[in-house]
């Protein structure tokens, strides 16, 4: 959502932010609603201006005796009382129309990101470790998985259809060992309050972090209007929403281990077989909270906080920066930290960590006071994978894997694994 009142005051720079991402103008849409909203609110106060007056003058001219001068009053007033509904009535109309209008626009990017339509455009920010070469052909995570017996997709497939799976044993045990080991660090060494958010939510929440209106079809809903949420994003960012923080309150971090749900719309033969693109899946999220002062610090902090993981599990991977034609809705600026899979032979994304500014704050009407101050700023949101869980799976999997089909576990990992130190048919 927008400041109305930036785009009166730049309605080209506004125009020009959209056309970084592709969107047509609208400014001068937005504006024309705007201009017609704010002279219909003038005349709605002068109508009920008007019409308290002519009530109190009623009762004065019955008492001088001047029935017909009263009675012209009663009659302005109806008049005036009708005219006052159809105003509120247009309104209301102009309000829902222009906050829809507004509802539908991606948030503007940064000046730094990179301009481009789509992820080719994307830029390489760093790279951290060096992919492991292999005396034999790497193969792919689902067939180690499958090859082990711990990775059960055809069962998974008889119990809810495709894009599930059902994992045993120790690489069950692994999904619980990394989420534990990725909360620790997060919440040890970063400073994020571990929460456990609801995962079943209502409409506004899912408003407020920009899912709806435009991208209910991602998601699942209930047949009583709840949704399952796509990410922890969505509750941990709303914990702020109708409130009005101290500046020393913030930065506000929040970080959950949730299950997370997604439809998979559009993504039709994309990934069909593995971990890597399923309807339901485990994440590690990090949200933060902050001033506007502070929150392009705090996607920095973010970002190493996420890439710690990685660096602990000795995992090679890369960070880039997304263009503007590839960041989510609701992004400013968008970091994707790709791990390098051997089995694919390419990199692949297990991390996103985006700044929104004030976009998804306005929505939730989520302000701070800054100190001294009486006026109150909109907070700014950030979010993060840290990490996806499935995805990392799959990277230990790939990069662990033994000639003997057997999968060796990252020794960081091994406190939490009650002993196992590889993962082989027989464990």
């Amino acid at each position: 959502m927008f400041d109305i009142k930036a785009i009166r005051d730049d309605p080209e720079l506004f125009d020009s932010g959209l056309a970084k991402r592709g969107v047509e103008p609208c400014a001068k849409q937005i504006l024309a609603l705007d201009e017609e909203r704010r002279a219909l609110i003038g005349r709605v106060q002068e109508i009920q201006t008007r019409r308290n007056d002519a009530s109190k003058q009623i009762g004065s001219a019955k008492a001088s005796g001047d029935n017909a001068g009263a009675q012209r009053l009663i009659d302005e007033v109806a008049t005036l009382k009708d005219e006052l509904q159809k105003g509120e009535d247009r309104e209301r109309a102009l309000d829902e129309e222009l906050r829809d209008l507004l509802a539908g626009i991606p948030n503007i990017p940064l000046a730094d990101v990179p301009l481009g339509e789509d992820e080719t455009a994307n830029e390489l920010h760093h790279t951290h470790g060096e992919p492991r070469k292999f005396n034999f052909a790497p193969k792919e995570h689902f067939d180690i998985g499958e090859d082990l017996g711990l990775m059960d997709f055809e069962t998974a497939a008889k119990l809810s259809g495709s894009r599930f799976v059902a994992l045993k044993g120790p690489l069950a045990r692994m999904e619980r060992a990394l989420a534990s080991f990725m909360l620790d660090i997060h919440t040890g060494e970063f400073g994020y309050e571990e929460t456990v958010p609801p995962y079943l939510v209502r409409d506004h929440v899912m408003y407020g972090t920009a899912q709806l209106p435009k991208f209910g079809e991602d998601s699942f809903r209930t047949e009583n209007g709840f949704w399952l949420i796509p990410t922890a994003e969505v509750p941990l960012t709303n914990l702020v929403r109708e409130s009005i923080l101290s500046e020393e309150e913030l930065p506000k971090r929040f970080t959950a281990y949730s299950p997370c749900f997604r439809s998979e719309a559009g993504s039709a033969g994309k990934d069909t077989r593995g971990m890597i693109r399923q309807h339901q899946f485990s994440k590690v999220e990090l949200v933060s909270v902050t001033t506007r002062e502070a929150s392009k610090d705090e996607l920095e902090r973010m970002l190493s906080a996420a890439e710690e993981v990685l660096k602990r599990l000795e995992l090679p991977y890369r960070v880039m920066t997304l263009s503007t034609g590839d960041m989510g809705f609701a992004a400013q600026k968008t970091y994707d930290i790709e791990v390098w899979l051997p089995g694919q032979d390419t990199y692949r994304e297990i991390s996103s960590c985006s700044l929104c500014g004030d976009f998804q704050a306005r929505r939730m009407n989520a302000r701070y006071r800054p100190e001294g101050e009486k006026k109150t700023h909109f907070v700014h949101t950030l979010n993060g994978s840290g990490l996806a869980i499935g995805r990392t799976i799959v990277a230990i999997l790939e990069n662990y894997q033994q000639a003997d089909g057997s999968v060796a576990v990252p020794n960081a990992l091994q406190p939490y694994m009650g002993g196992h130190k590889t993962l082989s048919k027989e464990s």
